[in-house]
């Protein structure tokens, strides 16, 4: 007898600047081809190296603006000056594979999905100090001193948020943090809740199964 079949996850990851979540999100794609990275939109222009459909979905602001009355983004912000947004289509496609969709965004971002896909699983990533968090932003070399002190007020807010989500977890160790994220995942794949009605049938075709067997005997319940 095959499996159940395990419904599509849309699974958020959050958390402030320097914890992580890309990285980890990057990773986890790369181990497991059951879960789909969802690409951005944006309507900035792409940087010198960058694919379409890779590193981002860019869009000419009428397109993107269309696509936000129509409902067809999940979430999207204005920064400095560009939009960047989550297409629903990513999560279309997702369904269509038998894939889970993994979401890396900020907190905003994610009370923005929870508002439209209420079935969202949100996970926070903490960063193991505020001094790794700092270490961070310092090593990306983009910022200038002004820059940083923004993100790392924007750091404090977020952390802030940690009591709006499911799960929080502590990126201390990039192997660990993984490991223990996949089994989160596992988990949720067999709950009942999400299972649905398959799980009521598997269920009822055993009773089936095992009064059939006990007819063929004579016997009865």
């Amino acid at each position: 007898m095959q499996d159940l079949r395990v419904p599509s996850l849309l699974v958020v990851l959050a958390g402030p600047s320097g914890a992580g979540k890309t990285t980890l999100a990057r990773l986890l794609i790369t181990r497991h081809p059951d879960f789909l990275f969802s690409v951005s939109a944006t309507t900035r222009a792409a940087r010198a190296g960058e694919q379409d459909g890779v590193d981002y979905h860019f869009l000419d602001r009428a397109r993107f603006e269309e696509l936000v009355r129509t409902g067809e983004m999940l979430e999207y912000a204005e920064v400095h000056g560009e939009l960047y947004g989550t297409p629903r289509y990513n999560l279309d496609v997702a369904r269509e594979r038998g894939q889970h969709l993994l979401l890396d965004i900020d907190v905003q971002g994610a009370r923005q999905v929870r508002r439209v896909e209420p079935e969202v699983l949100s996970i926070f990533l903490l960063p193991p100090s505020g001094t790794r968090v700092v270490e961070r932003l310092r090593g990306r070399g983009s910022e200038d001193e002004d820059e940083l002190r923004q993100r790392l007020a924007t750091a404090e807010a977020e952390l802030r948020a940690v009591s709006e989500f499911e799960y929080v977890l502590v990126n201390d160790e990039l192997e660990e943090t993984t490991r223990r994220l996949k089994s989160i995942l596992a988990s949720e794949e067999r709950k009942v809740a999400r299972l649905g009605k398959e799980a009521v049938e598997r269920a009822n075709r055993l009773i089936s199964e095992i009064r059939r067997a006990l007819n063929e005997r004579g016997d009865t319940l």
